[in-house]
């Protein structure tokens, strides 16, 4: 990997790769190690893992719950910056400042899915922000309490290739608010190509979802769990809607628990503040100067650690993978 080759070797040098094929291969790693080990292996993965080829697809949703406010800011944009306009799946969580969506909106050129659960966004900065989401195709604003009918009708009179929603609530949330009627009907009339809709724990009427059910005529798959004003059962669907799948209005698995609702966001576990320290101090920059490229290796992080992590296990020549060094 980072020793010379023997003349006749059949192996390719790891470093020699394309940053396409880097990017795809640097993908199924666990986000800490891209961000804080990869770069310290050599300058052609430096390069690769701070460019683009990595970026199209940002899922941080998971750290995003358990991580600081300022760090869950930072880290955001720069891995938007990284994608350098190609970025077509972003999954993130609690998004807190209405810079953070024009921020993201500015950089949602080839955008096709996006999940911000969570999020603190409204129904102004989603009319705001709505025509720069043309490309979206997917969408999940689930937990957003702070937007309303008036949001979607934005998202769906500009986001015309959606054919997945994601707006479900949680039970805590929904308590005490009046009907969300105004919801399904932004839904029925602005959304038409759907094919997966989410709307667990609305308190949406059964003449509402009717009006969904006929103007959304491509629905393959709906999540009406907690909807206990809708008065349909399981042999209207079936005889109405043969090739629509429905869960719920009943709750049949505890929805708390497949959500990990229990789970305290606000305790910042010790690896989103190592991962924070690890890139957002610098130390995961573009090591294209020698200078620092070798002082690189004198860090604690040292490369015998990466090489442990990927043979670590496992017969090398079963895979065709060389030798480790």
């Amino acid at each position: 990997m980072g020793g010379e080759m023997e003349e006749g070797d059949e192996y390719r040098r790891w470093d020699e790769l394309i940053p396409d094929a880097l990017g795809l291969i640097f993908r199924n790693l666990p986000l800490q190690e891209m961000l804080t080990m990869v770069p310290r292996v050599c300058k052609s993965w430096s390069r690769a893992v701070s460019g683009p080829y990595c970026w199209q697809e940002i899922n941080i949703e998971e750290w995003s719950t358990r991580c600081r406010p300022d760090h869950l800011d930072r880290m955001l944009q720069m891995l938007i910056m990284r994608s350098c306009g190609s970025l077509r799946k972003l999954c993130v969580s609690g998004l807190h400042k209405d810079t953070n969506f024009t921020f993201l909106a500015d950089h949602a050129g080839s955008l096709q899915t996006l999940r911000i659960p969570r999020s603190d966004i409204s129904d102004s900065i989603v009319e705001q922000i709505a025509g720069r989401l043309s490309t979206v195709t997917f969408l999940d604003v689930s937990y957003c309490t702070k937007i309303s009918g008036r949001a979607l009708e934005a998202i769906g009179n500009h986001c015309k290739l959606l054919v997945g929603l994601c707006r479900n609530m949680h039970p805590l949330d929904a308590e005490g608010l009046e009907a969300q009627d105004d919801e399904a009907y932004a839904i029925a009339t602005t959304m038409p190509k759907l094919k997966r809709l989410e709307i667990a724990y609305h308190l949406v009427s059964t003449e509402s979802l009717l009006q969904i059910l006929s103007s959304c005529t491509n629905l393959e798959f709906m999540d009406l769990r907690g909807c206990w004003n809708v008065n349909l059962d399981d042999k209207f669907f079936k005889e109405k809607f043969q090739k629509l799948t429905v869960l719920g209005p009943l709750v049949v698995e505890d929805y708390y628990e497949t959500n990990d609702w229990e789970e305290d966001c606000s305790e910042y576990s010790d690896d989103s503040d190592y991962l924070a320290w690890g890139f957002l101090a610098g130390d995961g920059g573009d090591y294209d100067d020698d200078e620092s490229y070798e002082e690189m290796w004198d860090d604690e992080g040292r490369l015998e650690e990466l090489e442990l992590r990927f043979y670590e296990g496992a017969d090398a020549g079963l895979y065709g993978w060389p030798p480790s060094p």
